[in-house]
């Protein structure tokens, strides 16, 4: 539609804003390292891990150390080739001020002669943009017995590349500490930074990884100084990884515990052309699949033409050989849910010229590894199968099961899940929906039990708010095939609620709430039921979670009460501190609550005295259930003073390993866990 322009809406070439260097960076964080949350934090840390890995998957490292350093400072130590501190012939500074403060400069453009013939790197964009995001960096490099030094602050150099001293160590050291001005909380998480880099020793055999967390280190030494801890003990927590097997020994690791329906690791490391592909596997006796895939060290969470090539290749493979063996009716065949049930596997490909698809790069889109791996892979499980045959028939008859039970359970479902029924047309009768039709705006609390549901339903804004209490604990899914879920009434009422559907017809899209809250008792009972409602999600309806609809409440401890003054607290130093500003102490508090009538006596002929005492009342909430209506909106369902903790997956695969051991078939591995975490347990007698 036409619009008349005011002489004062002036839009010209003085309009558009050019952002120099690396201002961009610090404008927009979130387009180059995905968030300024806490994913985005240690994803600094990923962008300087990954160059010294580059030059390990190059074969110019052996040895990289990563260490957490007192005041927020992370130090990344290789032994590399050193970065470069000659003068750039277009920059005309130096090469190492080059690539830590200009974007997509590095050595992963020139092809040939960049010395990368495979990297993670594909923007190059890594050590500028932490630089960039730095309150301040060091760069350190030793080579051709030279130490060379550059410092930073928010992008910009302090003084040029300078020589300080002789060495006889080569490498680079990258010192940074995050800017308080971008993230808005500054918290690395340990055991996070050892499961990634463990995860990146396996898939760098013979690469020596360590891990150091100095961060509470009080020693003599001074850690900012000291470059090289590997000789050295500080007595402080870290972790060594080097790994012969590489993929062989992360697929033996993640089968450990699961027993075996093959015996003989499957592995092959091959190129294909200018791709290296490299496969290990094995099938266990489980039901869902394990599937790591890897594109030049990183891992692509959401798979990609590696993994698509790696699924087709088994697919075919294995109905091939069923063909030749005539092992199923004739007209019979195995689709690739059948192929996958059981199966853990590591698909990784290393390849120049790589292309994800978006900066984080979750997904590889690179045409040409799908035909690499399907190439590479087939023929060499072709071979393994006929060289193995007791292998080959112990993987087909796990398939066989797989189709079986894969018929049975559409029949099942089929019987039972009329159409319709899962797209929101026949509600559960205990659901008591919203108003709203619109799902950005509604959501739903899944409650422990009747009596909770009830208050919820009194307490509840009826227009956005839906309740739906479950009676009992619901299925445990982490082994249970479809058709056993869809029989159970608690897990069949959550699907239709939702109106997700669940299996191969399951659609995100078609969500009826976008914020589900998971609001179970603060008790035994109650975390046993949030676990199997996050095992559900987990194995079932993951895109739920990768979405962020999946929250859980976070309802008081105690209530805290002196006379008319009223408090919640969520935890025990809450609630003590609330009872100090009250003005009581613990010890005086009372645990039943109520004021008392206090009288005092001043003598035979003088009138009795009457006062009233508020004595400081702490009740204990056990339950949702116990506390009324008004109590649960203000402390749990309003959405202007409740917490709410989303659920996420920071790391996959070791949220799959962790719901394997808690919710599995191994009683062993569940009682090690239990024995080795019972001291962290606070036990409410």
């Amino acid at each position: 539609m036409a619009k008349d322009i005011k002489k004062s809406d002036s839009y010209g070439a003085s309009s558009i804003q050019v952002l120099e260097g690396l201002d961009p960076v610090r404008k927009r964080p979130g387009m180059y390292i995905g968030t300024t949350g806490l994913d985005g934090l240690h994803h600094l840390i990923w962008e300087i891990f990954d160059n010294s890995r580059d030059e390990a998957m190059g074969g110019y490292a052996d040895h990289i150390e990563v260490a957490l350093l007192p005041g927020n400072r992370i130090r990344v130590v290789d032994n590399g080739r050193g970065i470069p501190v000659d003068i750039h012939p277009k920059t005309k500074v130096s090469a190492l001020e080059t690539i830590l403060t200009v974007l997509h400069a590095g050595g992963k453009f020139g092809g040939e002669d960049s010395g990368y013939k495979v990297s993670g790197g594909l923007h190059g964009v890594g050590s500028s943009v932490v630089n960039a995001l730095s309150v301040f960096m060091k760069a350190e490099v030793h080579k051709e017995g030279q130490v060379w030094t550059q410092e930073y602050s928010q992008g910009k150099p302090k003084f040029k590349v300078k020589a300080v001293g002789k060495t006889k160590e080569q490498g680079t050291v990258i010192t940074f500490e995050p800017d308080i001005e971008i993230f808005k909380e500054i918290k690395f998480n340990f055991q996070r930074v050892v499961d990634r880099l463990r995860e990146q020793a396996y898939l760098c055999k013979k690469l020596k990884v360590v891990v150091i967390d100095a961060r509470e280190y009080s020693g003599k030494i001074d850690l900012e100084n000291e470059t090289y801890m590997k000789d050295m003990d500080y007595e402080v927590p870290s972790f060594s990884f080097y790994f012969e097997g590489g993929l062989v020994s992360m697929v033996r690791s993640l089968a450990l515990h699961q027993k075996k329906v093959q015996d003989k690791i499957f592995h092959v490391d091959k190129n294909a052309g200018d791709i290296n592909v490299e496969i290990a596997l094995q099938y266990v006796d489980d039901i869902a699949p394990k599937i790591v895939p890897f594109a030049n060290n990183i891992y692509t969470m959401e798979g990609g033409m590696h993994l698509t090539g790696f699924k087709t290749a088994l697919t075919r493979l294995i109905n091939g050989y069923n063909k030749e063996k005539k092992i199923l009716k004739d007209g019979e065949s195995f689709d690739g849910q059948d192929v996958l049930e059981g199966l853990i596997a590591i698909v990784t490909v290393k390849m120049p010229e790589i292309q994800f698809e978006g900066q984080t790069k979750a997904k590889l889109g690179s045409p040409e590894a799908r035909g690499a791996v399907e190439t590479v892979f087939g023929e060499a499980f072709a071979m393994f199968l006929e060289e193995n045959p007791d292998e080959a028939k112990a993987i087909i008859s796990k398939a066989v099961l797989a189709l079986r039970a894969r018929k049975a359970a559409k029949a099942a479902k089929d019987s039972i899940l009329r159409k319709g029924m899962l797209e929101g047309f026949t509600l559960p009768g205990k659901l008591s929906d919203c108003q709203s039709k619109d799902a950005a705006d509604s959501e739903i609390f899944i409650v422990e039990g009747d009596s909770a549901g009830g208050t919820a339903k009194q307490g509840r804004d009826k227009k956005t708010q839906a309740i739906l209490p479950l009676k009992g604990k619901p299925l445990n899914v982490e082994r249970a095939r479809l058709d056993k879920m869809v029989a159970n009434e608690e897990i069949k009422t959550i699907i239709i609620a939702l109106g997700t559907s669940i299996g191969e017809t399951f659609d995100v899209s078609k969500i009826r709430y976008q914020k589900i809250v998971i609001a179970t008792d603060a008790d035994v009972d109650g975390a046993h039921i949030r676990t199997l409602l996050l095992t559900l999600f987990y194995r079932y309806m993951r895109p739920v979670i990768d979405s962020g609809f999946l929250f859980i409440a976070q309802p008081p401890l105690y209530k805290i009460k002196k006379g008319k003054e009223i408090g919640y607290a969520y935890t025990d130093d809450q609630k003590d501190a609330m009872i100090k500003k009250m003005g009581g102490e613990m010890a005086g508090a009372d645990e039943h609550g109520g004021d008392e009538e206090n009288e005092e006596e001043e003598g035979e002929d003088t009138k009795v005295k009457s006062k009233r005492v508020s004595k400081i009342s702490v009740q204990r909430y056990k339950g949702l259930g116990e506390m009324n209506a008004e109590e649960l909106w203000e402390t749990t369902m309003d959405p202007a003073r409740r917490t709410l903790k989303q659920v996420t997956v920071d790391d996959a695969l070791e949220a799959d390993k962790t719901f394997d051991m808690l919710m599995g078939t191994d009683v062993s591995l569940r009682k090690s866990f239990i024995q080795n975490n019972a001291k962290m347990v606070e036990l409410d007698i």
